[in-house]
């Protein structure tokens, strides 16, 4: 059982875009659907020198929201523009983690401050996706859209890089700290959808209002085996959106 974000690449950031997926699992297991082109534009890839793949979300133009844990000290990190022709990597200007973050317990999946922000160098012309407020509840059997880019087939890098989105159900005891998703079709007891490899940090967003609640942290196989397709850890926005957007602003952000 470990954090589903990374892609395993050679030769460090001058071949970041050849994804190499070595993970045994899916991801968006079960296959996820298409989400709306607005929102595949603002989901994104980011990368880093040392190999690790994860997902971002644009909340301003210049701004992408992530988890923790993709954010690594003295690592390099781009974020993949497949909008261009071949894919190009884009600068990052600066990056920041929450300062209560402890990547320990991203490992043992325990609740921690999970969330990182990136500034791109430049803006890029995307519509960004609104972060949800300070309080709002979440409820058992509640619906999630999980949108990531990670794989699609079990060890095939190539179906990475795509936007897939996955309607999953809250589990378990919700609350400010951790979210566990699980595909309502499986309920955790065989392979169903969920994140898995480069989904890490994938934007957790209401069905009904399309704003982010929270962002991906890891996953299990089913019964909480090592894997994918069982639970979607993921964590709240709730107790972190003051410090977001309080960073943002501080480097420019109009949000």
């Amino acid at each position: 059982m470990c954090p589903p974000m990374t892609f395993f690449i050679r030769n460090g950031i001058a071949a970041m875009l050849i994804l190499v997926a070595l993970s045994p699992a899916s991801a968006m297991v079960g296959g996820g659907s298409a989400p709306s082109p607005a929102l595949a534009n603002a989901v994104v890839t980011i990368v880093g020198s040392q190999g690790n793949s994860c997902t971002g979300t644009l909340i301003a133009r210049d701004i992408i929201l992530t988890a923790a844990h993709c954010i690594a000290p003295g690592v390099a990190t781009k974020m993949v523009d497949y909008g261009s022709q071949p894919p190009r990597l884009l600068d990052i200007r600066r990056a920041a983690v929450h300062p209560q973050f402890n990547p320990q317990s991203v490992l043992a999946h325990r609740a921690t401050a999970d969330v990182g922000l990136l500034q791109l160098a430049a803006p890029l012309a995307v519509q960004p996706v609104r972060i949800g407020g300070a309080l709002m509840p979440i409820n058992v059997g509640q619906r999630l859209t999980v949108v990531g880019m990670g794989v699609a087939t079990p060890g095939d890098g190539r179906s990475g890089g795509v936007a897939r989105a996955a309607s999953l159900a809250v589990t378990g005891k919700p609350g400010t700290l951790q979210i566990r998703l699980t595909d309502p079709a499986t309920n955790n007891s065989r392979a169903g959808l969920g994140a898995c490899t480069g989904d890490s940090g994938a934007p957790a967003m209401l069905d009904s209002g399309g704003v982010i609640v929270g962002v991906v942290s890891w996953s299990t196989g089913a019964n909480n085996a090592s894997g994918c397709g069982g639970l979607t850890g993921v964590t709240p926005l709730a107790l972190y959106r003051d410090w977001i957007l309080r960073t943002a602003r501080s480097w420019g952000a109009g949000i």
